[in-house]
């Protein structure tokens, strides 16, 4: 498995308690997928650099997963059609190269 970090945006007229659902929500369709969340780092409400779907503002949540290869793509189709989630930002982890 290799490991990813995904960066969410939700919709800033959500409740916290709406984003934590959100966020563990998507921890389960990683492990649902066989793989395992390592940390979440909720970031807070943040304005935005440009307006999103005529938002200024959002929540932010940084997740660090291992998820399988094979799973990735679905994975992000997942991520797509959730209404409530305004961007997202899927990169894999690289290991640093030892001297």
């Amino acid at each position: 498995m290799k490991k990813y970090e995904l960066l969410a945006i939700f919709k800033p007229n959500l409740d916290t308690e709406d984003v934590d659902k959100l966020i563990d929500k998507i921890g389960s369709i990683i492990t649902d997928f066989g793989g395992s969340v390592e940390s979440v780092d909720k970031a807070g409400r943040k304005k935005l650099a440009y307006d999103i779907q005529n938002f200024r503002d959002g929540f932010f949540s940084t997740t660090i997963l291992s998820l399988p290869a094979d799973k990735v793509a679905e994975f992000k189709r997942q991520l797509r059609l959730n209404d409530n989630i305004l961007r997202t930002m899927f990169l894999e982890v690289s290991q640093k190269a030892g001297v």
